[in-house]
């Protein structure tokens, strides 16, 4: 059965679970409001140019998971999740992943996003298989660390191999959804990369390379 890959964030969500997690902290009043709404939307800003360093983001966006209570955690998330995710679910999205179904496709979800974040969003998709940034977890406890290799731009062929050894999968096939220019590593291994509503960098190159580009927006 050939893989369908999706990214997440933009691409089957109508926007970004990282930063709305880091907006849901600041009005639920769980971080200091400026300082980390100003560091979250500049993080974000240089993750769209392609200029993200992502050992600072993940230092600072796994450390209100290191401060805070596991159980208390869950609670806020599950807040988050009807807050901040509902409301950017896509019909196509529901509807692209219902036809790879059909087909009989292995579907995957590869994010550079935390497992922390992304495990419910995954789970609301119907979608088993999720490779995701692991923050390290000590004795029950996030530490603000990160487990192994971010699943972030190269790192997300790292991952993928990983997990096809584990799996008994190959790339035979596979299909890979995306709106990121930092994506292209893994686009351009698989048969059949799709640029997603993508953002220019990417949207120029598909267009050049015959990519197919769909838009899964109302």
């Amino acid at each position: 059965m050939p893989l369908a890959i999706f990214d997440l964030d933009n691409t089957l969500l109508a926007g970004d679970s990282d930063h709305a997690w880091g907006e849901f902290l600041v009005e639920e009043g769980i971080v200091d409001a400026k300082v980390y709404r100003e560091a979250n939307d500049r993080f974000y800003q240089d993750y769209l140019n392609g200029e993200l360093d992502m050992d600072r983001y993940l230092n600072f966006a796994l450390e209100p998971l290191a401060q805070n209570d596991p159980v208390q955690l869950r609670q806020w998330r599950q807040n988050f999740i009807e807050i901040k995710i509902q409301p950017m679910m896509l019909p196509k999205a529901r509807a692209l992943l219902d036809s790879h179904r059909e087909q009989g496709d292995t579907l995957l979800i590869i994010t550079a996003t935390n497992h922390f974040v992304t495990e419910p969003v995954a789970r609301l998709l119907g979608i088993d298989h999720l490779i995701a940034t692991n923050p390290e977890i000590v004795n029950g406890r996030y530490t603000g660390v990160v487990a192994g290799t971010p699943s972030f731009r190269e790192g997300k062929v790292v991952r993928l191999q990983d997990w096809l050894e584990q799996e008994g999968q190959s790339l035979e096939g596979a299909w890979f959804y995306s709106d990121s220019h930092n994506d292209l590593p893994l686009l351009k291994k698989v048969a059949h990369p799709v640029a997603v509503d993508p953002d220019a960098t990417l949207g120029d190159y598909a267009a050049r390379e015959g990519w197919k580009i769909i838009s899964l927006r109302d």
